[in-house]
């Protein structure tokens, strides 16, 4: 084929049904007998030679037999190493090794290893936690003279420890230490693959960080790499989102013109010195995305006749088939051999929780270890059959995996496999000297003690879990046998691929409900078809008429008719319109979407969430409603007697919706107060009554009465006269906290019956972020909390407080990753800010920034768009937190350092501001934790991760003080607030005596 065709589609089906997978698995392979006992042969001889080994030095496998994960003291070493070497004060790190050496027993760990490395790390953390760890809290019980003389040692101890631990599994802290440690192997005939550790680019700044250490590391290697030819010249890993500070899918147009090139410059420089030369594998929704890239890369005529060029394949993907194919098909078209490293995956536990947060239809990844293991057998042999073409590496420390491998290949030409240095070494030693012609290169690590750790608490997880091969074989109780069932075996029908315990997306809140369903923004045909969809429903906005005092008064009265018979309506019949009413926003959900993004104005991520959240208030309150409002509850008392308690509705409720939620808030309140029997006037904002109008048409469509809802348009003037309605029995109210007082004055000043208000209002919503603090995770989650939806949350951050020891770098990874959000139209799915919601709201947001640039330190001064209500996101750092008075409802950051003895200083300021609605808190310290959760009475509270987007079901959402009166949206306790009481008692024995005691006997 041509040099110059297309690039082939890659049309994989994202999260394929497991069992369709796996019939097509087990009966790929046909048995063999005498194939099967050689592999068993083979295995049993590796795995036996893993138990022998006794390296004197330690291995990743000794440190996992010396503290399991399923032990406190193997957790406490998790945590500690991939935090405590970055933590720059001394005050702080002091804190974290109290409270990390607390949790486990290290001060009477018996030490069962006789490693050097393990017996050095053990000592060192059982003197320290001797010295901190009396007690059985973090607090310990020392006195005060004590752990003053003990800190430094313990501090010292605990650190070195660590580093002891790092440097053994990372071969060098730059380059040119692990080419020299190489240095000596060399001889030897081993091979190395140099992995530059590091999280992923945030600013631009890191990307050309990372972008200069791959070059400085390709023209290293390459200088000491010499002559020789593929196996066994050295190789180099490259990740493509350490290169770009968007590597998403949906920024793809953007990636591509701005990563390619780079790619293309470093791939060149690997090929000027015959190196090997791989793409990362990254999670499965970037797959698509990298792809497109490694595909434009390979295809640059610089490249042809090139045969180090790469990529790394995860078998826990189960679309690791298609990529295999995909690259086949590459490689015929521009006839090339291109590498392709076969691991099977590091990340499981990261896409099965974004799959479920996204409640997407499957998973992208097989969900039982034995169906990956299977996977990678699988893709083993469909890579050993596309030699020459194709060049296999496989990356396994599993000795039953290793031994297939070296079945099916026949011979030690045209594949490799690799390891990781500090693992799998007794495996492989065996290995090649039972077989001299194999080659096994050695997957190295180089970085820092900040990225180094962080790397070894991932490899900690991915090999220390009960289901890994190397936590097993480091078992002696798990048998041989055990260790040579084949996953096919384990598997046996393709009605047991599924893992039982771990339920599908949509089924995660079963049995109580259904969860809503959500797309992968990185699954391409997904976006494309939902993208169509949503320009074919797209209409031009009507105009809606807004109501009259007449108009409000008259929607009253109906709904106080309607309230008669709707009341009287059994609650599992008003649960189940409330389902029609999911059932039916999820099958209109583009029409929504549309209105969302031209009336809102909304993001494409922001409109899915927002419908998504209103199908589950409907579900969640349906299924609430059917629990609370039955027969009621039979309540103890003597015999002879029924006492019941019962909910009733309370009569009209008004519903006052804000416009930066228009329709999940909007439905969310209405479906709550119709649940509990109520009537509903509803008035939404009058910058979104199309949405509102849509919405109640829908409502009524799924079998809501006209007369239980009515719907009132109009601004602020009406939303007072319909508070103000004497036949009004409760309203509920989201938006600002001077307009809630308002309706609360109203309230109180009328005459008859006293009207519940429920209220959700705003808040300055901190953050605390110590140095203990992961600074690329505080990034994420500061920039998506502050900046997404424009910042047009209540739950949004307005106030981050940072340790002052850390500040500095973290301001500047917070503002370089907010400087690379989009701008622009919201209805483009690369747009992470589309503008406020009108004039208004930009003027004032115009008016807070120009007093910020005048009395506070600007970080970043976005640019916004010049045409429409935009407002760009900025970072001002406060003197004193004092200097925000209230809340600014916009893309606007405001940051105050703090020393580390000043947190209960930092925690009275939040106090004092009145507010309580959410509150983010960044630290590995349980103990600071614990203490900041104590001290503030705040509605939601979020730990190491960002703090907007609250679920149903899962965070009810609402706070209280100057956040409003609670109960809390989307939780157990919401809709008895919408109802009455009633207890009815019945002397069951007032017919002439107690029947039923009478008939009992003895």
């Amino acid at each position: 084929m041509s040099p110059n065709s297309p690039d082939p589609a890659f049309m994989a089906p994202y999260a394929p049904d497991d069992a369709v997978l796996a019939a097509a698995l087990l009966g790929s392979v046909p048995p063999d007998a005498g194939r099967e006992a050689r592999i068993d042969r083979t295995a049993t001889e590796l795995i036996e030679a893993i138990r022998a080994s006794d390296d004197r030095l330690g291995s990743v496998e000794q440190m996992l037999r010396e503290f399991a994960l399923s032990t406190k003291e193997g957790l406490a070493l998790m945590v500690l190493a991939e935090a405590l070497l970055r933590v720059p004060d001394a005050a702080t790190a002091d804190a974290f090794i109290e409270d990390k050496l607390a949790q486990g027993d290290f001060a009477h760990h018996r030490i069962k290893s006789e490693a050097l490395l393990v017996n050095a790390s053990a000592w060192a953390l059982g003197l320290s936690a001797r010295v901190v760890g009396s007690g059985d809290t973090p607090q310990g019980t020392l006195a005060a003279l004590a752990k003053r003389i003990g800190a430094p040692a313990v501090r010292a101890a605990t650190r070195q420890a660590m580093r002891l631990i790092g440097n053994h599994f990372v071969l060098g802290e730059t380059i040119d230490a692990a080419l020299h440690r190489a240095q000596a192997d060399a001889a030897d005939g081993v091979r190395y693959s140099y992995d530059m550790l590091g999280e992923g680019a945030r600013t631009q700044a890191d990307a050309e960080r990372y972008f200069d250490s791959y070059t400085r590391a390709i023209e290293a290697i390459g200088s000491k790499a010499g002559n020789a030819s593929l196996p066994s010249r050295p190789g180099i890993s490259v990740k493509l989102s350490a290169l770009h500070p968007r590597f998403e899918a949906v920024s793809r147009d953007r990636v591509q013109a701005e990563l390619t090139p780079l790619l293309i410059d470093l791939a060149r420089k690997a090929k000027a010195h015959d190196l090997a030369f791989t793409i990362d594998a990254e999670e499965a929704d970037r797959l698509e995305l990298s792809l497109d890239i490694f595909a434009a890369c390979c295809a640059d005529p610089s490249l042809a006749g090139w045969d180090g060029y790469g990529l790394a394949v995860q078998a826990y993907q189960k679309r690791a088939a298609a990529v295999i194919d995909y690259v086949d098909t590459l490689a015929q078209r521009l006839n090339r051999r291109l590498m392709l490293r076969l691991v099977k995956g590091a990340y499981w536990d990261t896409e099965i929780k974004r799959a479920q947060e996204r409640g997407l239809d499957d998973y992208p990844v097989f969900t039982r270890k034995a169906m990956t293991d299977l996977n990678y057998m699988h893709c083993a042999d469909k890579l050993l059959r596309l030699r020459p073409r194709l060049f296999p590496q496989f990356a396994s420390h599993n000795a039953l995996t290793v031994a297939t491998v070296l079945e099916l290949a026949g011979n030690g030409e045209g594949y490799e496999f690799q390891r990781l240095h500090g693992m799998g070494e007794a495996l492989y030693v065996r290995l090649l000297a039972e077989h001299p012609d194999l080659v096994c290169r050695i997957y190295a690590p180089v970085g820092g003690h900040r990225d180094l750790l962080a790397y070894l608490v991932r490899r900690l997880l991915e090999n220390g879990a009960n289901s890994s091969f190397v936590a097993q074989a480091g078992d002696e109780r798990v048998t041989v046998a055990e260790l040579l069932r084949r996953p096919a075996e384990l598997i046996g029908r393709p009605e047991q691929a599924r893992h039982p315990r771990l339920p599908l997306p949509r089924d995660l809140y079963r049995p109580q409900r259904e969860n809503s369903r959500g797309i992968e923004l990185g699954d391409r045909a997904a976006l494309q078809r939902l993208v169509s969809e949503i320009a074919t429903t797209r209409q031009a906005l009507p105009k809606i008429t807004s109501a009259t005092p007449e108009n409000a008064a008259a929607a009253v009265a109906t709904a106080r008719t309607g309230f008669v018979e709707w009341s009287r309506t059994p609650a599992a019949t008003r649960a189940s319109v409330l389902e029609r009413a999911a059932d039916l926003l999820d099958r209109r959900r583009a029409r929504f979407i549309a209105l969302l993004q031209d009336e809102g104005p909304k993001t494409l991520d922001d409109c899915i969430s927002e419908v998504r959240e209103a199908i589950d208030y409907c579900r969640y309150y349906a299924a609430e409603g059917r629990r609370l409002f039955g027969d009621g509850m039979a309540m103890p008392g003597p015999t002879g007697e029924s006492n019941t308690l019962r909910l009733r509705g309370r009569g009209v409720v008004v519903a006052i919706s804000p416009w930066n939620f228009p329709l999940a808030i909007f439905v969310g309140q209405i479906a709550a107060a119709l649940m509990a029997g109520n009537s509903v006037v509803a008035k939404p904002a009058e910058q979104t009554p199309v949405i509102a109008d849509a919405a109640v048409r829908l409502l009524h469509e799924a079998g809501v009465p006209h007369a239980a809802l009515q719907l009132v348009q109009g601004d602020g003037a009406i939303g007072a006269a319909l508070v103000a309605h004497r036949d009004v029995s409760g309203v509920v109210f989201t938006g600002s906290t001077e307009a809630a007082r308002a309706i609360n004055r109203t309230l109180a000043a009328k005459d008859g019956p006293i009207v519940p208000l429920i209220a959700e209002t705003g808040g300055i919503n901190a953050m605390i972020v110590d140095a203990t603090a992961l600074p690329e995770q505080v990034a994420d989650d500061v920039v998506t909390s502050a900046f997404r939806s424009a910042g047009q949350r209540c739950s949004a951050l307005r106030l981050l407080f940072v340790q002052d020891d850390v500040a500095d770098r973290m301001i500047e990874m917070i503002a370089g990753s907010a400087r690379e959000l989009r701008i622009g139209d919201p209805r483009d799915p690369a747009t992470q800010i589309g503008p406020v919601i009108d004039a208004e709201a930009k003027a004032k947001l115009d008016a807070h920034i120009a007093r910020m640039t005048r009395e506070a330190r600007v970080h970043l001064a976005g640019t916004p768009p010049v045409d429409g209500n935009y407002v760009a996101p900025q970072i001002f750092e406060l003197r004193d937190a004092a200097q925000l008075s209230e809340e600014v409802f916009g893309p606007i950051l405001h940051v105050v350092r703090y020393p580390a003895s000043g947190l209960d200083d930092m925690l009275g300021t939040i106090a004092r501001s009145g507010y309580a609605l959410t509150l983010g808190i960044h630290s590995r310290i349980d103990d600071t934790i614990a203490r900041i959760i104590d001290r503030l009475a705040i509605g939601n509270v979020y730990v190491n991760r960002n703090m907007i987007g609250a679920v149903v079901g899962v965070q009810p959402f609402g706070g209280s003080g100057l956040s409003g009166t609670g109960p809390k949206a989307g939780g157990p306790h919401y809709l008895p607030r919408f109802a009455l009481e009633q207890t009815v008692s019945i002397n069951t024995a007032a017919a002439g005596g107690n029947a039923a005691l009478l008939s009992g006997g003895e």
